[in-house]
């Protein structure tokens, strides 16, 4: 049948039909993309979701207001398990690179994906070059980068075949409030959780019991806060001078070619 030949009232139901079936795809695609989604991303959608529905809500009707309202939001158990995890995903530890995983790692340190880089306090016994092992086992070297003030920088090389992570937003040190909620994956794979307790020059004071240094701080949406700097005051060094080492153009060690860090977009 030529579709030229159709009425208008055909062409009409035909367009309703299509417009149906695109509808339902569109939705089978969505839910399927959501579940394969980490949590905090999800968490994310849910919290636009709410944001558009009280800009909306005065213009529609109460009983569909009503329906809307009542999805249940995200509690804060789930905030929590979000945060971990994707923190989780980014926790690497750092080993000398003829050591063996089944030794004590030398330090614990964040994978930032997008740069191909890990940060972690700067120490007197870090190496220039040492292999990072990731959660899931896999281990690739790094060659030291750059170090600035109390943090050291590590480059993947371009050729490094990296799992695949979320990369952290770093969280302005002035963005921060007194009782915030910090989370941290500590070196042996264990969760921990604390408030921000003062905020000062020396950096972020948290509550957080024994975390090692070099542990990366995040909060209830996974973004960076910090990384901890003194184990035993339970200091952090502030986003802010995460982004200064990795904008910094001045270079106390230089990697070979092999181990150049992407740029930042």
């Amino acid at each position: 049948m030529n579709i030229e030949e159709l009425t208008k009232s055909q062409l009409l139901l035909l367009t309703i039909l299509v417009t149906f079936v695109t509808s339902i795809a569109t939705g089978i695609l969505t839910v399927s993309l959501l579940d394969q989604a980490p949590p905090v991303a999800t968490q994310t959608i849910n919290r636009i979701v709410e944001r558009t529905v009280k800009t909306v809500a005065p213009a529609l009707p109460a009983t569909i207001v009503k329906t809307i309202v009542s999805a249940p939001a995200p509690s804060n158990e789930d905030l929590v398990m979000g945060a971990l995890s994707v923190q989780d995903a980014r926790t690497v530890l750092l080993y000398k690179l003829k050591a063996s995983t089944t030794t004590p790692a030398m330090a614990v340190g964040t994978y930032l994906p997008t740069i191909r880089a890990v940060v972690t306090t700067k120490s007197k016994n870090l190496p220039k070059q040492v292999n990072i092992e990731f959660p899931n086992g896999a281990i690739e070297p790094v060659t030291l980068v750059r170090v600035v003030g109390n943090l050291a920088l590590y480059g993947f090389s371009d050729s490094a075949k990296l799992p695949k992570a979320t990369m952290p937003k770093l969280v302005p040190k002035g963005n921060l409030k007194l009782g915030e909620t910090v989370l941290a994956i500590r070196g042996d794979g264990s969760a921990t959780t604390g408030i921000i307790s003062q905020i000062n020059s020396s950096g972020i004071h948290t509550t957080l019991p024994t975390v090692g240094v070099g542990v990366g701080a995040v909060d209830l949406e996974g973004n960076l806060v910090g990384i901890v700097i003194d184990s035993t005051n339970r200091l952090l060094i502030d986003s802010d001078a995460i982004a200064a080492l990795i904008t910094s153009t001045s270079t106390m060690a230089k990697a070979p070619a092999s181990a150049t860090i992407a740029k930042t977009k």
